[in-house]
């Protein structure tokens, strides 16, 4: 199996919408042949607490006008990694310290990488 269209385009969304808030490191995966529950996850980075709360909230705004609510939100109150749960696309907004604590990378490496307009640019 693999990832659907319209993931596909709410990653896209999602990646556009933290490269607004100056993301950086910004990937996605097809996670469709380790989990049944998602699609494709979107990994970002942020420099500061601030940015990572900041790059949560453009991705659930941008979300929001396009009538997608977040399932389940972790993190917010620490911001150094905030997980937001869309169904079929799950967001994980790291300090860049997290993401190279943590590697989800390596987790994922198996899977295919998403093509991401926004991490293009």
């Amino acid at each position: 199996m693999t990832a659907s269209k319209q993931a596909i385009k709410l990653a896209n969304i999602a990646a556009s919408a933290a490269s607004d808030k100056i993301a950086e490191n910004i990937v996605g995966f097809d996670v469709t042949s380790i989990t049944p529950l998602n699609d494709v996850c979107v990994l970002v980075s942020g420099r500061t607490e601030r940015q990572v709360a900041g790059i949560a909230d453009g991705v659930e705004e941008k979300f929001l006008e396009i009538g997608v609510k977040a399932l389940r939100r972790e993190g917010k109150s620490l911001a150094r990694w905030i997980l937001l749960d869309f169904g079929d696309v799950v967001v994980h907004v790291m300090h860049e310290e997290e993401r190279v604590y943590y590697t989800l990378e390596r987790i994922y490496g198996d899977c295919p990488v998403v093509k991401l307009e926004a991490a293009v640019a």
